[in-house]
């Protein structure tokens, strides 16, 4: 099962890709952390991209597009692959749908969490951590997970907040690319929706991201 994960900072796309990992078997593949590998490992691909990187410019299709092929073509990736964090474009969806053509690959499965722009902004100014362990959920504006006051609703540690999710301006601006359904992120989704509406074997799939976490995991599930 071969699909493509689109959703929001802030909707909880990498969360519910983790937990399909695990479920179903398949690589999880994050497009930065692509980047990252390509990078470290020196590959020609990844000097290429570094170029663009050190200068402040975006890496070009020709380069990031290859660099994803060769990713999915690890044996990881035999028995199913979870593509997070591209295409962010319209014109990328294009050129990946054709890259993957060319290649013989399928995909499956296309993914799209649904999520109010200003429920999602809120989720990441919410967030908290705490200084006992990351990984205790503590956000203020999600009922559920909300702290004790100033404490981790957990063990009661002090809670932090990281300085990028409370920079309005970055969050505004990925989210601006992220909902122009003209040439954005969601242009890119829609695409793939089309195609989905033309052939059976592809299937776009749209879950409640407003739900709980568990909730959106059974619904995602579900529908898989």
């Amino acid at each position: 099962m071969n699909s493509l994960f689109f959703g929001p900072n802030g909707s909880g796309k990498g969360t519910q890709g983790a937990i399909v990992k695990d479920k179903y078997k398949m690589a999880h593949i994050e497009s930065g952390a692509i980047f990252r590998e390509n990078i470290k490992g020196g590959t020609e691909l990844g000097m290429k991209a570094k170029e663009y990187i050190d200068k402040g410019e975006l890496v070009p299709d020709e380069i990031t597009i290859p660099m994803i092929l060769d990713r999915l073509k690890k044996d990881d990736c035999k028995t199913g692959w979870l593509l997070d964090g591209f295409p962010r474009n319209k014109n990328q969806a294009i050129k990946l749908n054709e890259a993957l053509k060319a290649e013989g690959m399928t995909l499956d499965i296309v993914v799209e969490i649904l999520l109010d722009r200003e429920i999602a902004k809120n989720r990441i100014m919410g967030r908290r951590l705490c200084v006992n362990d990351n990984n205790h959920p503590n956000n203020i504006f999600i009922d559920a997970i909300k702290p004790n006051g100033e404490k981790c609703r957990v063990c009661g540690g002090e809670l932090t907040a990281r300085d990028d999710d409370q920079d309005e301006a970055a969050i505004d601006k990925r989210h601006s690319i992220y909902y122009d359904t003209d040439t954005g992120t969601l242009a890119a989704a829609y695409y793939f929706k089309g195609l989905a509406e033309k052939n059976d074997s592809m299937k776009y799939i749209t879950l409640d991201g407003k739900a709980a976490l568990p909730d959106v995991t059974a619904e995602l599930v579900s529908k898989l």
